[in-house]
């Protein structure tokens, strides 16, 4: 299953880092860290939607693009453009399905483009397969209008659509929903589950051809192949301390905080080194949780505490002054920048010997997908 949800997320991979400026001032009984620095927008985004087909033969897709997601996004986190490491927002869409409605073409919004990727994760664990019609040129022109894409030349926007049914099914023609994502500079990447040359023969190829998109072609029932290293144990570690650094606040927080560990335990039933994966990208740039943590938010200056009400706040800093509040967040955002260091570098020694370990590089897919991804990046002067 490495192969699909390598070549989904490889195109995700160009991603973003949020500037954060936190200036340390002389001891006293002042707050350490001055949380709420000022923080640069982003000037740049990559924009992927996923379209996956959920009918009765995609089990091993699904299952790919669950084992695959942590690794991908990490392999994806390093592109910059103009010394900027762009925002990634990242939309999912299911079609070919019976269980959906049959009057929207089997078509279901599972998600509007989002940077959160707890939800990206959660999103994709709840689908499920059905028998259905594949309609590919409904759910392309479907995912252009609903989708907000923007009008940032600079944008990198992005689909890919995933299945193995002919390309020419239903009322909408790809022709026309390729004009479309023309008209709006988004690049269709077309994966044929199966035979390359059927692929072409059922216009997959050229689906992705009339926006100067990729076509691929996967074994989507090729199973995933997890390499344990002698770092996975300690990483696993850390991620417990880790998630000990979230100060969960407002009505989301308690709520998000389980959404983080169910998540956590999603990645841990593929495997321990799918789960270090997940341990890895949550101590990136890419794991961010502003709507729903304290530490996040007011480094993001989305919060200040002296707006938070009382029962906005955790039970640890219920009854503390702001004073009291900025201490402890300050705390805990040092406390993380710590052990997200300490994760990154681990990570380093932990690439090197899967790297060794590995005989082949997924079937040459995940090479094919990087270079197709950079070649669709430098009209746009990314780089990596």
């Amino acid at each position: 299953m490495t192969l699909l949800f390598k070549t989904l997320l490889y195109s995700m991979a160009l991603i973003s880092i949020t500037a954060c400026n936190a200036t340390t001032k002389k001891e006293d009984n002042t707050v350490h860290t001055v949380l709420n620095a000022h923080v640069t927008p982003n000037k740049h985004a990559i924009k992927v939607a996923l379209l996956l087909d959920t009918s009765n033969s995609m089990d091993g897709l699904i299952d790919q693009a669950k084992a695959q997601l942590w690794d991908i996004v990490n392999e994806l986190s390093y592109a910059k453009c103009d010394n900027d490491r762009p925002n990634l927002q990242i939309a999912l869409y299911e079609y070919g399905n019976d269980g959906l409605n049959n009057r929207e073409g089997f078509i279901r919004q599972v998600l509007a483009f989002s940077n959160d990727l707890d939800d990206i994760s959660k999103a994709l664990f709840a689908l499920t397969t059905n028998g259905g019609s594949e309609y590919c040129g409904q759910v392309i022109q479907t995912a252009l209008n609903q989708l907000e894409w923007g009008k940032n030349p600079d944008d990198l926007k992005l689909i890919f659509i995933a299945g193995n049914e002919p390309f020419t099914q239903g009322k909408v023609s790809y022709k026309h929903a390729s004009a479309n994502a023309n008209e709006k500079e988004v690049t269709v990447n077309t994966i044929y589950c199966g035979d390359y040359n059927r692929g072409m023969q059922d216009y997959w190829k050229d689906g992705a051809d009339l926006t100067q998109g990729d076509y691929m072609a996967i074994n989507q029932n090729k199973s995933t192949v997890h390499v344990a290293s002698p770092y996975d144990d300690t990483i696993l570690q850390l991620n417990r301390k880790l998630n000990k650094t979230y100060v969960a606040y407002g009505s989301r927080g308690k709520e998000k905080i389980r959404v983080q560990a169910e998540q956590d335990a999603n990645a841990s039933s593929y495997s321990k080194a799918n789960a270090v994966g997940r341990t890895v990208s949550k101590s990136s740039h890419l794991y961010k949780n502003s709507k729903w943590d304290l530490v996040d938010a007011i480094e993001a200056e989305t919060v200040a505490v002296e707006d938070l009400s009382e029962d906005a706040l955790p039970d640890e800093l219920k009854n503390k002054d702001k004073e009291q509040i900025k201490a402890y967040v300050s705390e805990k955002q040092k406390e993380r920048r710590r052990i997200q260091k300490q994760i990154q570098d681990l990570n380093v020694k932990r690439k090197t010997y899967v790297s060794e370990q590995q005989k082949t590089k997924g079937n040459g897919l995940e090479g094919a997908m990087t270079k197709a991804i950079k070649k669709q990046a430098k009209k746009k002067q990314y780089y990596w």
